[in-house]
């Protein structure tokens, strides 16, 4: 049978990559920052709260007061180089980094989006479908699985299918909060960095971004695999039991999340006597707002105005060599059989 000639071949029989992160507002300005908050704090599995209370205070209030308040916020860390948040600029990093290491695998090619913002995930699947991916591996990049993360970048993925004719096979790459190369970068970018310190910190404090306490209570697994992340890395690290601590931060709105609270933890601390600290944050594979502003500044300012003394932020695993051996390796693992 001839081929139709008005149609152009369909390109078939490559491999796509897709890294996913959050998202990041286009800039700090009134308007850039409302579009990214309404995206964002529309969401379905990040606000449950009944939509006939929810509306009136997202669009009557929240998004005509924080996106100043936030903008601000962003400015404070944004990379103005390159006119964008430290979180695109690593995530972009880490898929061209991805793509580098891949190089010797013809048929793959990779990519990166963002849940919330741009560039969109139904905008990458299509590019990448367009290339020919007939097999696409999409990686959520949270190490610990949460509804309110991994699963709305899956409801995300699965929304732009629909859309699809021809739908490409799909992969989902699983959380990997336990995976041994995982645990050993983490680890080692602690050792690491410890090293480089002139103090040696009391406590360090492993924050993860917290959820509402209600979620974890329908079914979520989150806490948990925040906890076994912890315990798996103490032991690695071969500390002795309470050096290491599990909190969680970024708390929003006037409903109880997981606990204990970061910013009380380190108010307690400095205020029982403990000078000298250092926080990781084991949940977020690059450095953003929750990090940089949050952590290494306004819990930072808390504990010194408590009593503390020294201070020191752990860096994310970001696109240095130890965080792209990990996103390399849960890669290879997910494109088995296909490679």
């Amino acid at each position: 049978m001839s081929r139709d000639k008005s149609h152009p071949p369909v390109k078939s029989g490559k491999i796509g990559v897709l890294l996913v992160n959050l998202g990041t507002p286009d800039g700090t300005d009134k308007k850039s920052m409302r579009r990214y908050l309404k995206e964002f704090l529309s969401d379905r599995r990040v606000i449950e709260t009944p939509r006939i209370i929810w509306w009136p205070l997202l669009n009557g209030i929240i998004l005509n007061t924080r996106p100043k308040k936030s903008g601000a916020l962003y400015a404070s860390i944004w990379n103005n180089e390159k006119n964008e948040s430290p979180l695109r600029t690593f995530t972009r990093s880490q898929g061209e980094k991805l793509a580098g290491a891949l190089d010797g695998l013809e048929d793959v090619i990779v990519d990166w989006g963002m849940r919330y913002g741009r560039p969109s995930i139904a905008s990458k699947l299509d590019e990448l479908k367009q290339q020919g991916c007939d097999r696409i591996v999409v990686f959520p990049l949270y190490p610990q699985y949460s509804a309110t993360t991994t699963a709305t970048v899956n409801d995300k993925t699965f929304d732009a299918l629909k859309a699809m004719r021809w739908q490409p096979a799909l992969r989902i790459v699983p959380p990997y909060f336990d995976d041994p190369v995982y645990i050993d970068a983490l680890a080692t970018s602690i050792e690491q960095h410890l090293q480089k310190l002139e103090f040696k910190p009391e406590k360090v404090i492993a924050s993860y971004h917290g959820i509402p306490k209600s979620y974890f209570q329908k079914g979520d697994p989150y806490y948990c695999h925040c906890v076994k992340t912890s315990r798996l890395l103490e032991e690695r690290l071969g500390w002795e039991d309470g050096r290491l601590l599990t909190t969680f931060q970024s708390l929003f709105g006037r409903e109880e999340w997981l606990q204990p609270y970061t910013d009380k933890t380190v108010e307690k601390l400095a205020g029982d006597g403990v000078k000298n600290i250092a926080v990781l944050n084991p949940g977020f594979v690059a450095d953003c707002l929750e990090t940089l502003e949050e952590i290494a500044g306004e819990v930072a300012d808390a504990f010194r105005a408590r009593g503390g003394e020294k201070f020191s932020h752990i860096p994310c695993l970001n696109d240095g060599e130890l965080g792209m051996k990990v996103i390399e390796t849960v890669v290879r693992q997910e494109l088995s059989g296909w490679v």
